[in-house]
């Protein structure tokens, strides 16, 4: 654990909360794009997608965390209309209170994240490995729901109808085109990227597609239908990557496999967890790390040593 990257995580929760938890979100996706590229490039971008995208800065686990627990807590004091509402800047608020929210679950991110990377299934040294930001943000807006909200985990359904747990009908069919098409082209430009022989580009390549559906989120921000998507186009990649390394052109199916997956998880996810609630729990956050487990449990397999 580094001191000065504990200490800075208060700052970055900090920032979740005065720009709002998604508006830090897209600038992690700014960084992890930009920082992405250069690294493809071979010209370095480390700090980029290290110390800024995934670190102290704006992490997820840090600044969009704190954002959401900021939010939840202001909801649960009357200082914002819902607790759910991840776009709003609390810096309208002027609230200290608030914002030092952010910079507390900021902390508890960088500590929750650090923790687990220790353990030996999840951590690196383990068989299977998750997302340490997905999950760190899933468990921290749990922890969130249980302190701020009244809703439960599942929350409070009123409506006089069967509840939807998960899209039926043209619903579905719409979450598995949207899926097996970003499938598609993420896993044909990994293939293109491993025939190249650009083994950099390659490897950063899921870091890239992570960016870009997180830069995306902008336009979900100012007001467009745009939804998010990191949770497809993210676990799509790292699964073309690993089918490609292990299948050739055969592994592009399994990227597209994911690619749907992660749609249907989302959907599921979202509407059993942030649906009928009182604070923010995210599915794409819960939809990557429940599926990079899996991803990389296959990849230990068939991925040659």
């Amino acid at each position: 654990m580094e001191l000065f990257a504990l200490i800075a995580a208060f700052g970055g929760g900090v920032i979740g909360a005065y720009m709002g938890a998604l508006p830090a979100f897209i600038m992690t996706g700014i960084f992890a794009l930009v920082g992405g590229v250069l690294t493809a490039a071979g010209v370095g971008g480390d700090i980029a997608v290290g110390m800024l995208a995934f670190g102290s800065f704006v992490g997820p686990h840090i600044s969009f965390a704190g954002g959401v627990a900021a939010a939840g807590y202001a909801g649960k004091k009357g200082r914002l209309s819902s607790g759910t509402d991840i776009l709003s800047s609390l810096n309208g608020l002027g609230e200290p209170d608030v914002i030092i929210v952010g910079g507390i679950f900021g902390v508890l991110g960088y500590i929750i994240s650090y923790g687990i990377g220790l353990l030996p299934v999840i951590g690196s040294a383990g068989p299977a490995t998750t997302d340490l930001p997905g999950i760190t943000v899933f468990i921290l807006a749990v922890a969130t729901r249980l302190m701020f909200g009244k809703t439960g985990l599942t929350g409070k359904y009123t409506g006089s109808d069967k509840r939807a747990w998960f899209s039926t009908g043209k619903g579905f069919v719409y979450n598995v085109v949207l899926g097996g098409g970003i499938g598609i082209v993420v896993s044909g430009l990994a293939m293109s990227l491993f025939n190249s022989g650009n083994t950099a580009a390659f490897g950063i390549f899921p870091i890239i597609c992570f960016g870009f559906a997180a830069i995306s989120l902008i336009f979900t921000q100012t007001g467009f239908a745009t939804p998010a998507t990191h949770h497809i186009f993210l676990p799509s990649a790292l699964a073309a990557c690993a089918g490609i390394q292990a299948w050739g052109e055969a592994g592009v199916l399994l990227g597209i496999l994911f690619g749907i997956l992660g749609s249907l998880m989302g959907d599921l996810v979202g509407k059993s967890l942030n649906s009928h609630c009182d604070t923010h729990i995210d599915p794409p956050a819960t939809t990557i790390f429940i599926l990079t487990i899996i991803i990389n449990a296959i990849a230990s397999v068939i991925v040659p040593a």
